[in-house]
């Protein structure tokens, strides 16, 4: 499970990420990355002090399939982007929006989407 501080929760974080981020279309979702976030969206954790860290969110419509379905694709992606999470810039943001695909692949797919998908978009900054 992603810790709380490195989860996207609120409407206007998620709807800056894709109206303002970059976009990887993969056949079981599409990537959108924010490098860095506004100022004004860090929340309580601007006010304490609390290291700021890529954070995530996810989008799983009913196209993707019932309730059971869409939780079962949300778990199988927090746990895919948690491995991924540390080649983000600290002051990225990431929504991962499921396609209706995505109900049938497995994890390894959807890790090697996740995994494609985060080179492409992360293909302008150089390696270290």
């Amino acid at each position: 499970m992603l810790p709380a501080q490195a989860r996207l929760r609120r409407r206007p974080e998620f709807s800056a990420v894709v109206r303002s981020g970059r976009r990887a279309g993969r056949p079981t979702m599409v990537l959108h990355l924010l490098s860095e976030r506004p100022e004004h969206s860090g929340g309580a954790r601007a006010s304490t002090g609390a290291p700021a860290g890529a954070r995530a969110g996810f989008v799983v419509g009913r196209a993707v399939g019932n309730s059971v379905v869409r939780h079962r694709v949300t778990r199988r992606l927090r746990a895919v982007v948690r491995e991924e999470l540390h080649r983000l810039p600290t002051s990225a943001d990431l929504v991962v929006r499921a396609r209706p695909e995505a109900a049938g692949a497995s994890s390894d797919v959807l890790r090697r989407d996740l995994g494609a998908g985060l080179d492409r978009l992360l293909g302008r900054v150089p390696s270290a």
